[in-house]
This record gives C-alpha cells, structure tokens and sequence, in this order.
C-alpha cells in the first residue's frame, strides 16, 4: 500500500484554478500538515503568508463543494 504525500504548497499560487482544483477533504488534510510547519515558524512573515495561503485554498475547496453558493462573509 503506498499514498501519495500532498503538500498544501502544492496547490498555492495557481494561475489556471480550474486545472489544479483540490476538493474539500483533501484540502483539510494537506491543510492540517500545513498549518502544522506554520506554527513552527509562528511570527515570521512566511508565516503570516503561508496562512493566508492555506485560508485561500480551504476557502476554494469549500466552495467548490458547496457550488458556489455560501453565506460565508469575512
């Protein structure tokens, strides 16, 4: 049995969304590890900008999920 090691960075800074689209499920996984390097680095600037990538790629899984459709306001 052998599984694939996907990395949050994988999926940042896409040009073509519709070509590398990540669903919700794997989104949260990659994010989990993600989030995981960020707090070891918590205060730095790759940081802060790490997490807004990782927000930005759960937030297009998750409406990818739900259609598009969500009454989800920041």
């Amino acid at each position: 049995m052998s599984a694939e090691i996907l990395k949050l960075s994988d999926y940042r800074r896409i040009d073509d969304a519709a070509e590398n689209e990540i669903d919700l499920m794997t989104a949260v996984d990659v994010a989990i590890r993600d989030l995981h390097e960020i707090l070891m680095f918590w205060g730095s600037e790759s940081a802060r900008q790490r997490t807004q990538e990782c927000e930005q790629t759960l937030r297009r899984a998750y409406l990818k999920s739900v259609g598009g459709q969500s009454d989800w306001r920041l």
